[in-house]
């Protein structure tokens, strides 16, 4: 009789563990938001008292978007190619989306909507945005390539609206939709509380292009910054009303030429510049070290942190294709580099935390991005803090080589392509 009641009470507290786990797990929320085309040393330039606020609750970081400078990954610094680098965790070699035309994205890399909705159709997602493609075409709403993804709701497209929003030459009117916008999404925010939202506003990046460096710019950038203000407040009373544990990402997609300040789309350090605003608690070393001579974080981290967040499950060989690892929490490996001279790829990396093993996966295909799978082969196995491990390939096919160091708390990758 005692074994059997020891049995029931150890199901019972396993279902009570679970559901707890649950119930905290559904009060996570997320919410990203790109400001566009504002570089970090722009950004410091202007006061920005409420980004200021939301960064004391978390933190700020130096960021860079484009991928690695004259390798397989180099990415253009244009906007929806940066906006889907964070939507999939992925460079454009990847998602395929080379500018604003979006002409082919890869569907394969899922963004993480997608991920979000297939791991938990129940709850809500949100998209408010002053372009409509980021939806229709980025995340790809309705298409039978993501499955016919639905949002739960979206708020986009008045940019179409030349009626209530007629287009003058010095794009007020997008001004005026991104002050919609963020009216919308914070109403939304606290009254509703989806789940998972993505704001998205222009007015920046349009006043770059007209003026530069310029006092329309900084004006732009002090405007974005009381429209921060705004969601955040939004979010705290959430916070304060509903116990929910709010996690916030604000970011840009893109840096600027210099010395004007008017143009980019190129591989120069000011295009590739951008910066990372966050609330979230528990920033790891690779964050929160960021600069000076450490690496600094890419567009590409904020999709898997914001996955673990979320508690949102990756799939193993999706997992293996994330460029991005999380900012937040432990994190077993960073900065993957691969150079193969003769037979033999040296592959390297930096251990955040040293406990544990990697393992080294390696495969000769790239089936993934057609949609279909990779056989990958175990390498080798050894501890993560060795940060090196050198492969022979002699006996394996030529031309293409992808490998994935597998931690205890993350995975990173790397290719060797060879021409």
């Amino acid at each position: 009789m005692s074994f059997k009641c020891s049995n029931i009470c150890i199901v019972i507290f396993c279902l009570l563990t679970n559901v707890t786990a649950f119930a905290q797990t559904d009060k996570n929320k997320a919410l990203f938001v790109i400001v566009d085309g504002i570089s970090y040393e722009q950004l410091k330039k202007v006061a920005t008292p409420n980004l200021d606020a939301i960064a004391k609750a978390g933190g700020i970081s130096r960021a860079y978007v484009g991928g690695e400078k004259k390798e397989y990954s180099q990415t253009p610094t244009i906007s929806a190619v940066g906006y889907n680098s964070l939507l999939t965790s992925t460079w454009v070699n990847k998602h395929n989306v080379w500018g604003n035309e979006i002409k082919e994205p890869n569907y394969n890399y899922w963004t993480i909507f997608r991920f979000f909705k297939e791991a938990y159709p129940a709850k809500k997602a949100a998209v408010f945005s002053t372009w409509l493609d980021n939806r229709t075409k980025l995340i790809g709403t309705g298409l039978p390539a993501t499955g016919n993804l639905k949002m739960d709701y979206y708020f986009d497209g008045f940019e179409l609206d030349t009626i209530h929003f007629p287009h003058d030459k010095n794009a007020e009117y997008i001004a005026r939709i991104d002050e919609k916008v963020v009216d919308e999404a914070a109403e939304y925010i606290q009254e509703q509380s989806p789940d998972l939202s993505w704001v998205y506003l222009e007015y920046t990046d349009d006043m770059g292009h007209r003026y530069g460096n310029s006092e329309q710019f900084t004006n732009a950038i002090k405007k974005m910054d009381a429209q921060m203000g705004r969601l955040w407040e939004a979010v705290k009373t959430r916070q304060e009303k509903s116990g929910e544990n709010w996690q916030i990402f604000i970011t840009t997609d893109h840096g600027r030429g210099e010395p004007s300040g008017k143009d980019h789309g190129g591989q120069s350090d000011a295009e590739r510049s951008t910066w990372i605003v966050t609330n979230a608690k528990g920033l790891n070393s690779y964050f929160l070290k960021s600069g000076s001579n450490n690496p600094v974080p890419g567009i590409v981290d904020i999709m898997p942190t914001i996955g673990r967040h979320l508690a949102i499950p990756f799939p193993k060989e999706q997992a293996f294709e994330l460029d991005g690892v999380s900012l937040t929490g432990k994190i077993s490996v960073t900065n993957p580099d691969a150079k193969k001279e003769g037979d033999q790829i040296t592959l390297t990396w930096k251990s955040a935390e040293k406990d544990g093993n990697v393992k080294i996966w390696l495969a000769v295909t790239n089936r993934f991005e057609e949609g279909g799978s990779d056989q990958y082969m175990l390498m080798k196995q050894l501890p993560v803090a060795d940060e090196k491990v050198i492969l022979d390939v002699s006996k394996l096919p030529k031309g293409f080589y992808k490998m994935v160091i597998e931690g205890k708390y993350n995975t990173v990758n790397r290719w060797v392509v060879e021409k």
